[in-house]
């Protein structure tokens, strides 16, 4: 997805996009993770989970679509396909502005535990955006450790970008395991209403592409009451 525009197409009073590379993608993320980390009091981390989401609980605090552009970049996306096939969905990504507080996610064994993939599988793609010349890094999820993650300052940014094989079914009820499980210990992020993206392929198990694209109609304290 661009969304960047350059100058009208001549004869065709339209625009074209923008050709971003890769490195020019990860730039964008730096600079709103250097202006989020200067926020008093620092956003809570619950609202930079899925920020990728432009209809999501992040999009008052950033702009969602460099951080979408970035998980649709094909050569990141050629990482992951090497790692899960051809066939791929983005579900989840989420922005530390401490890399600490994901290495100590990971050390916890509790990278996976909240994945409403059936059957569970999937890809973990790293990316270190206050790095010079930051190559991103992607691990199936089985091989995610602390160990295995490339180094990375406790105080630096990191942005975790979660992929699923369009071959498994992303389960949105909440009374599934991974789902329930979620909602005991992280009960600020819900997972079952998350948009899903099929980025690469086709989708073989019957995803639902619909929910959480539609943003809840507001309700107005003091409103009429229906009759």
């Amino acid at each position: 997805m661009e969304t960047g525009l350059s100058q009208p197409l001549a004869g065709h009073g339209g625009v074209a996009p923008v050709a971003r590379s890769l490195g020019e993608r990860i730039d964008a993320i730096r600079e709103i993770a250097t202006a989020l980390r200067s926020r008093q009091p620092a956003p809570r981390q619950e609202r930079l989970c899925g920020i990728h989401n432009p209809w999501g609980q992040g999009a008052g605090l950033a702009d969602a679509w460099p951080f979408l552009d970035l998980c649709e970049d094909a050569r990141l996306l050629d990482q992951v396909e090497a790692a899960l096939g051809a066939d791929l969905i983005l579900w989840d990504s989420e922005l530390h502005l401490r890399a600490e507080s994901y290495l100590q996610f990971v050390a916890q064994g509790r990278e996976g535990r909240y994945w409403p993939a059936e059957p569970l599988a999937g890809a973990v793609v790293v990316i270190a955006p206050e790095q010079d010349a930051c190559r991103p890094a992607c691990f199936a999820l089985d091989q995610v450790n602390a160990a295995r993650l490339p180094p990375v300052a406790s105080d630096e940014a990191l942005y975790v970008i979660r992929y699923m094989p369009a071959t498994s079914h992303f389960v949105r009820d909440a009374r599934a395991p991974a789902n329930w499980v979620a909602m005991e210990e992280q009960p600020l992020v819900n997972y079952a209403t998350r948009p899903l993206w099929l980025v690469r392929g086709e989708d073989r198990a019957g995803n639902d592409f619909v929910t959480g694209f539609s943003p809840p109609v507001p309700r107005w304290a003091g409103g009429p009451k229906p009759t």
